[in-house]
């Protein structure tokens, strides 16, 4: 990773750096981790934890081994978002920015996942659940509970960014070339 920088700009790696440690140590970063990318990138400690208190990718305490992030931004709110958090905070008996006791499961707000036509939608560890609502959140939280792997994307089955209930343009294939 640090090869990735030309001499003497090896510090730009500390975000990929972070990441990685975060990575290896369950989700989070103790303060050995950040002192490590420090002394490797040779830093001053402080500018790495600068970098990790700023960006909300880092996760300064330990996290569920299911980390959701449900998405807060307009559209899944106004879409519904409030319903998923109570589904999780009843289901799990966590609030925000808590881990279950058995620590399966963590919880925390974030802005846009990026994928507002979807809404709402969340993100779990590095996948994301689209297209949720009260019951299929609920449904996702049992199926991780049990160990099993939910499917990834839209939960209504909906196909990348087209609107509910299917395309209703472009629904003709185009003429080839020459007819």
């Amino acid at each position: 990773m640090i090869a990735r920088y030309p001499k003497g700009r090896q510090q730009s790696a500390v975000m990929g750096l972070l990441w990685l440690a975060q990575r290896q140590s369950g989700g989070w970063l103790p303060r050995a981790a950040m002192e490590h990318v420090a002394a490797t990138l040779d830093m001053a400690p402080i500018r790495v934890y600068e970098v990790a208190t700023f960006y909300t990718m880092y996760n300064l305490k330990p996290v569920g081994k299911h980390h959701i992030q449900l998405c807060r931004t307009t559209p899944c709110w106004l879409r519904g978002s409030d319903a998923l958090r109570e589904v999780c905070e009843k289901k799990l008996g966590i609030g925000l920015k808590e881990v279950t006791p058995d620590g399966k499961f963590s919880l925390v707000e974030v802005e846009c996942l990026g994928a507002c036509v979807n809404a709402p939608m969340i993100q779990i560890n590095d996948d994301f659940y689209e297209d949720l609502d009260a019951k299929s959140m609920e449904a996702l939280l049992d199926k991780l509970a049990r160990g099993e792997t939910p499917k990834v994307g839209s939960q209504t089955g909906r196909q990348g960014s087209a609107p509910e209930g299917g395309p209703t343009t472009l629904l003709n294939a185009a003429p080839k070339a020459g007819e």
